[in-house]
């Protein structure tokens, strides 16, 4: 269920290698790293079971979607299994639904059936936009709606996942990212409807410890 995270600015060959060796070591889903780092991680993992998950529009979600969509079908290209893509914050809480869902549609079609995951920063919404961004990345396709980037004023929060899983229903990935650092964050995140969880704490939660990771 993890997404096994480096998205720092300062990552290096041997942070990114590094994780790369602890995703296959520990059976984490996906490794979770920026897109210059897509085409290495690929070529390093192509003898394993571990996914390439990047990041589109990462960390503002303020990029066009023409961007957001050629940034998806490079990444793609160059080995990505699964796409967190950032919505345009700023026009939800204009409340400017279809410049939401056109943006989200237009990673989903550049995406061509590979599994996109929409952040969509709870940190920075109410409750109410909560629910519209979870309905509008339904209605754009997504696969998935997840809480954070881990770049923003806070992370994951039992409560509004509790409302992502709520709001979604059954059949659509839920995925809690940003300050899940222990067995118990995740064990309360998952109860709340999670699905996957994004972490850079991945083999600390596995060896039952606590890491004073943000992401």
């Amino acid at each position: 269920m993890i997404d096994h995270t480096l998205l720092k600015a300062d990552a290096t060959k041997a942070g990114i290698t590094t994780i790369l060796e602890e995703a296959k070591e520990y059976g984490f889903v996906s490794v979770c790293v920026n897109p210059a780092w897509v085409a290495y991680a690929a070529e390093q993992l192509q003898e394993s079971d571990v996914l390439v998950c990047t990041v589109i529009g990462f960390p503002l979600g303020a990029n066009t979607s023409a961007v957001k969509a050629f940034e998806t079908k490079d990444a793609i290209a160059n080995g990505a299994g699964e796409i967190d893509m950032v919505i345009n914050i700023g026009a939800l809480k204009d409340n400017n639904d279809a410049l939401v869902e056109a943006d989200i549609r237009a990673v989903v079609e550049a995406a061509n059936g590979t599994l996109v995951k929409v952040i969509i920063e709870t940190c920075l919404l109410t409750d109410e936009e909560i629910i519209r961004a979870c309905e509008l990345s339904v209605k754009a396709g997504a696969d998935f709606v997840k809480t954070s980037t881990g770049f923003s004023t806070g992370g994951a929060t039992v409560e509004d996942v509790a409302l992502m899983r709520l709001t979604v229903g059954p059949d659509i990935g839920v995925k809690a990212s940003g300050g899940v650092r222990s067995g118990e964050d995740f064990d309360a995140v998952v109860k709340a409807g999670a699905t996957r969880i994004g972490a850079s704490s991945g083999v600390s939660i596995v060896k039952g410890e606590v890491s004073d990771s943000n992401y």
